[in-house]
């Protein structure tokens, strides 16, 4: 595609856009924790159309949509957004450390061998609480820690 396009879908990213790690708790996982990395765009459901053909575009990810009027396309398999941020981050302005914070993890993940591993993976993950501001994160490296 088109460096225009990349150059767009940065911008988008950064105004209506979302990049993100949760850790949640899931027993069928080898650590008993399961990482869920994710880019997310929203807009209105009335915009759903322009999400669609985005989508489509990118070959990426999937549209979800909200009970409060808004419609997401999600991207959360490794690969696909390991793919979107390389080729955006070199035009992102607002959301260039969350990118660069994400695309570590996903680099370190296939990499996690040993609970030492796993564990220094999650105080990666925190970090997103301070880029990202938030505040209902319950699940982090202590929580993590104290379970295994």
């Amino acid at each position: 595609m088109k460096n225009y396009f990349w150059s767009y879908i940065a911008g988008f990213l950064d105004a209506d856009g979302s990049i993100y790690v949760q850790l949640k708790q899931n027993s069928t996982y080898r650590y008993k924790f399961q990482i869920a990395p994710s880019v997310v765009f929203y807009q209105k459901k009335t915009e759903k159309v322009g999400l669609s053909e985005i989508q489509k575009k990118l070959g990426l990810g999937y549209i979800r949509y909200r009970n409060d009027g808004m419609v997401e396309l999600v991207i959360n398999d490794r690969k696909s957004i390991k793919t979107l941020l390389t080729k955006v981050r070199p035009n992102l302005i607002l959301k260039v450390d969350q990118a660069r914070l994400m695309i570590k993890i996903l680099n370190k993940m296939d990499k996690v061998t040993s609970i030492k591993d796993f564990l220094s993976l999650t105080e990666l993950i925190d970090l997103f609480r301070e880029l990202n501001y938030s505040k209902k994160r319950t699940v982090d490296s202590r929580v993590v820690g104290d379970h295994l």
